[in-house]
């Protein structure tokens, strides 16, 4: 990596502003935010723990720590002059405070509240695939995530066309797509922390 901070979301396209150098890498913060409201909205979705009691503390997550402090880091990578990791944190902050605001609209109200949630995750589908694509000049662990997470998003999205009372067996799988993500987002993050402090790579990301 260039440097031993989080080199994974770097944009490749230009250089980095020399006066961003003076501040801290907001893309551990992005990942960490990604990671831990993912991981707690698959494992739902899994069906390892009940929907109901569950999605309050899911909620509160997609508001301040998957939305706003990912939206947050977002805005400093802008400063940084770093497209990927803007778009890429700005876009999922926002998919989080935008769910977090629509999920408690749509609950009880049936099949065509189910069929516009699916329409809602192919969106983010399509989004993450071609950030998929431009991930591939960052790091394999990033492109890891980015893939896992359009899968996901395209197994949940299709649960929502075809449920019914009952989450469909894609909704399910496509949790435990998101399961992974997030564990592999929450390794991007230490490995960001890690290796900057000790000012050496411990935790590798692989080559970009």
């Amino acid at each position: 990596m260039a440097d031993h901070t989080s080199g994974s979301v770097r944009d490749q396209a230009r250089p980095a502003d020399p006066q961003a150098r003076a501040h801290a890498d907001p893309a551990p913060v992005g990942l960490a935010g990604l990671a831990l409201t993912t991981l707690l909205l698959s494992i739902v979705n899994t069906g390892l723990v009940d929907e109901t009691g569950a999605l309050i503390p899911v909620l509160g997550l997609a508001l301040f720590y998957g939305g706003l402090a990912q939206f947050v880091a977002g805005l400093f990578e802008f400063r940084r002059g770093n497209t990927f990791g803007a778009t890429l944190f700005m876009s999922y902050g926002a998919f989080w405070l935008s769910y977090g605001w629509i999920v408690p609209h749509l609950l009880g109200t049936g099949a065509v509240a189910q069929n516009a949630l699916g329409l809602y995750l192919l969106g983010w589908a399509i989004f993450s695939s071609y950030m998929a694509v431009a991930a591939v000049r960052t790091s394999v662990v990033l492109l890891g995530v980015l893939v896992l997470l359009t899968l996901a998003f395209v197994l949940l999205a299709v649960g929502q066309f075809l449920g019914g009372a009952s989450p469909h067996v894609t909704v399910r799988v496509g949790g435990w797509f998101g399961v992974a993500a997030a564990l592999l987002a929450w390794y991007a993050s230490a490995a960001a922390v890690i290796n900057a402090t000790h000012r050496r790579t411990l935790l590798p990301t692989g080559p970009r």
